[in-house]
């Protein structure tokens, strides 16, 4: 336990050497790292992986303010502190990733460099995330469905276990080909979870044990990470001074070919000009085959190898 930014955040750690801290997304907790410490404390670096506010075992504020991206990179920053570094290297995997890009984009002196799972660096919008979604889905986004105070909260926490197992495997790259893939739109009069299919068998990369634990970290609920989405909006109007600008460290971007995120409307084609976009960028961005929304545990050995070759080339 780690006493950052006003907040006591949970971290596991393995290695030494230069600091490598990996931020979690949504649904997720440290665990979904646990492939990533050993080859990458092998390879001669710290592992850090925090469970992230909200999460886990580490403090759930109340406040839905305390959940602004200012939060949560200032978190990242003073777990650098605190673990008597000046600079880390930065690597997150969904709401994870813009956790690190905006790290990378705000305390570049703090990042020797950064790299993103399935979520692309942030290129601000010219409207609202959330009443552009809300216009462009007549309120059926689940971003939107999210924003509704108590409505998903209640819903994921009936059944926490049936919730994670249907996330896991609907946003994975299993479901796509058996048309069991998870929806981003939700229709009236039914929840998120109505749309997905339980699957009798998990993917091979996903064990009970895997489950089993991710399940004990959501003992506490849902709120907290609900409400990193209900600060979109804030995020966007507090990001206003950074218009325009992109990150400058040394960077690398990997996604799967069966995910969600990256076939989002006009996500396609932001990947196609990231290496014109961010002169930074280390080589093209990654894309692994058959790969769905869960990478570096869906596809742990490549995630590891490019972390490696990209970490070990900016030491």
């Amino acid at each position: 336990m780690i006493d950052v930014n006003g907040i006591r955040l949970h971290i596991a750690e393995q290695g030494s050497g230069p600091l490598v801290v990996l931020l979690h997304g949504f649904p997720e907790s440290w665990h979904s790292w646990h492939h990533q410490f050993g080859p990458l404390a092998d390879a001669g670096f710290r592992v850090v992986a925090p469970d992230q506010r909200g999460y886990g075992r580490s403090d759930h504020p109340e406040d839905v303010g305390a959940y602004t991206i200012f939060h949560l990179v200032g978190d990242v920053v003073g777990l650098i502190r605190a673990l008597g570094e000046e600079k880390a290297f930065v690597v997150g995997h969904d709401w994870g990733a813009p956790v690190a890009w905006h790290t990378a984009l705000l305390r570049p002196d703090m990042v020797r460099a950064v790299a993103g799972l399935s979520v692309p660096p942030p290129f601000r919008g010219a409207h609202p995330p959330l009443e552009t979604m809300d216009k462009r889905f007549d309120g059926r986004f689940y971003w939107n469905y999210f924003n509704r105070p108590g409505v998903a909260d209640a819903e994921f926490a009936r059944d926490t276990r049936t919730t994670l197992r249907k996330f896991f495997y609907g946003a994975s790259g299993s479901a796509r080909p058996s048309g069991a893939l998870m929806q981003p739109l939700i229709e009236p009069g039914q929840g998120w979870l109505d749309s997905m299919v339980d699957p009798d068998v998990l993917p091979d990369w996903f064990t009970e044990d895997d489950l089993d634990a991710l399940t004990e970290s959501f003992s506490g609920g849902f709120t907290g990470p609900l409400n990193w989405y209900r600060n979109l909006d804030r995020n966007w109007e507090l990001t206003a001074p950074w218009q325009g600008a992109a990150v400058t460290r040394p960077a690398l971007y990997i996604y799967g070919d069966r995910d969600l995120v990256p076939a989002f409307p006009g996500t396609p084609e932001l990947i196609e000009k990231l290496p014109d976009l961010m002169p930074s960028l280390w080589r093209k961005p990654i894309k692994l085959t058959g790969c769905g929304h869960w990478t570096q545990q869906e596809r742990p050995n490549e995630v590891n190898a490019a972390l490696i070759e990209f970490l070990e080339a900016h030491v």
